[in-house]
């Protein structure tokens, strides 16, 4: 582990922002990228109004922001996959992704037919791979594609290259099989990671305010972050990402929330 390992900032940590505020703060945060929604979301109210997919001038304005701090996009959301989701309905955000030189698209799973859910995944890495986008699967408990084991599973069944992994410690933690993941974390299908921190336990009904809403700074809880990052190819992305819903109600600064993420992780860098 680097002090100086890139770190790329994650929108979920600072929602409150559109994408090209999102890389002024990545700039002034020290950060080298950054994972933005492409639109806004109604589950993610904090988010202003805006859609990089149908309004140029908002892409432009993003793509100005990156270039003008020589930041870059590791990272693009939304992209879920549920069982009546029309995987060619994603073409246009595809393609808004690819103009701003994303790598990846983030995939999270709901799809409750696993046949299905497998043709349609291959069907949307095909797209993808025209716009010269991978897919970046994220397992998450409560989703259809709960751990590492079963992401390495279902890209197997889909059988491409392209298709890979984003390790977010914080799904670690709660999904159940801590160890087995931590394990495999050095598989060359594992993409992108992601840190937050958190307590060793958290009620099931909880996990998803958790995940979407507060967690804790890097070092304030109990995940054994160095071991995570440890146990990954020095080469995958590290994002920060931690929701700060408390800090936010209390009216901290956005830059004030995103450098305490950022340098909370930085400390345990090295």
């Amino acid at each position: 582990m680097a002090a100086n390992r890139s770190l790329s900032l994650d929108h979920i940590t600072v929602t409150d922002t559109t994408p090209w505020q999102l890389a002024d703060l990545a700039a002034a945060t020290g950060c080298t990228g950054i994972c933005p929604f492409l639109h806004s979301m109604a589950v993610l109210p904090a988010m202003p109004p805006y859609n990089l997919v149908t309004d140029r001038a908002a892409r432009r304005a993003t793509r100005d922001a990156l270039s003008a701090h020589g930041i870059t996009v590791d990272l693009i959301y939304p992209f879920t996959m549920a069982g009546r989701t029309i995987v060619a309905d994603f073409a246009p955000a595809l393609e808004a992704g690819a103009d701003l030189g994303a790598p990846l698209a983030n995939i999270l799973c709901y799809d409750r037919d696993p046949a299905r859910r497998t043709e349609k995944l291959a069907e949307l890495a095909e797209l993808a791979a025209g716009y010269g986008i991978g897919l970046a699967i994220e397992f998450y408990p409560p989703s259809q594609v709960r751990t590492l084991a079963e992401t390495l599973a279902e890209i197997d069944r889909i059988g491409r290259a392209d298709v890979g992994v984003t390790a977010d410690l914080l799904h670690i933690m709660r999904g159940g099989d801590g160890p087995a993941s931590m394990a495999a974390l050095a598989d060359p299908h594992v993409r992108m990671a992601q840190i937050a921190d958190g307590p060793a336990q958290m009620a099931a009904d909880r996990i998803e305010w958790e995940a979407g809403v507060q967690r804790l700074l890097p070092g304030e809880g109990v995940f054994d972050i160095r071991a995570f990052l440890a146990a990954l190819d020095p080469a995958v992305p590290l994002s920060v990402e931690v929701p700060q819903q408390a800090a936010l109600d209390a009216a901290v600064p956005v830059l004030d929330r995103a450098r305490a993420a950022v340098d909370a992780a930085r400390r345990l860098l090295s």
